[in-house]
């Protein structure tokens, strides 16, 4: 099963209130935020984390119109120094390819830590859902309920 499938399962299992879009295959947010009739801070930016011994991996979400602190993520996990994981460690890690990672860890060795501005400033999120061509609007506080993520400040400031 695809992650988009997985994904939407479990939404549904959940009573998640979602819906799906359709859309040209898109990798920038300010462009998919327009496709999707959404805000580019609505869209869940999902960026996949490690500490420099890759023992410690961490999926950091934040508004696309944020940018991360890595400093505050590390501190946030009580964890040394963050890096960004390659394009191909965050492919074997989620199946997915970068921009299409969706906002929820793709299993118990990653810790989801989510900036509560994402879920406090909008009723809903949108996300790619594991593919480029397929995003999902979901309610903010249901997406809070499902994917249980540690809500921590980790936008950097300005």
């Amino acid at each position: 099963m695809s992650v988009f499938e997985q994904l939407q399962q479990l939404l549904e299992g959940e009573g998640a209130r979602f819906r799906v879009l359709s859309h040209p295959a898109e990798g920038k947010s300010d462009e998919v935020a327009r496709i999707r009739g959404t805000t580019p801070g609505q869209g869940a930016k999902a960026m996949l984390c490690k500490t420099r011994n890759a023992e410690h991996w961490v999926l950091a979400v934040l508004p696309g119109d944020q940018k991360l602190d890595f400093r505050l993520l590390a501190a946030a996990l009580g964890l040394p120094k963050m890096t960004m994981a390659s394009a191909e460690e965050a492919t074997e890690r989620t199946g997915c390819v970068i921009g299409a990672i969706p906002p929820f860890s793709p299993g118990p060795q990653v810790a989801l830590v989510v900036d509560p501005g994402l879920v406090e400033r909008h009723a809903d999120i949108a996300f790619n859902a594991g593919r480029l061509d397929r995003s999902m609007v979901l309610n903010a506080q249901d997406y809070v309920r499902v994917a249980k993520p540690a809500l921590h400040r980790i936008c950097a400031m300005g």
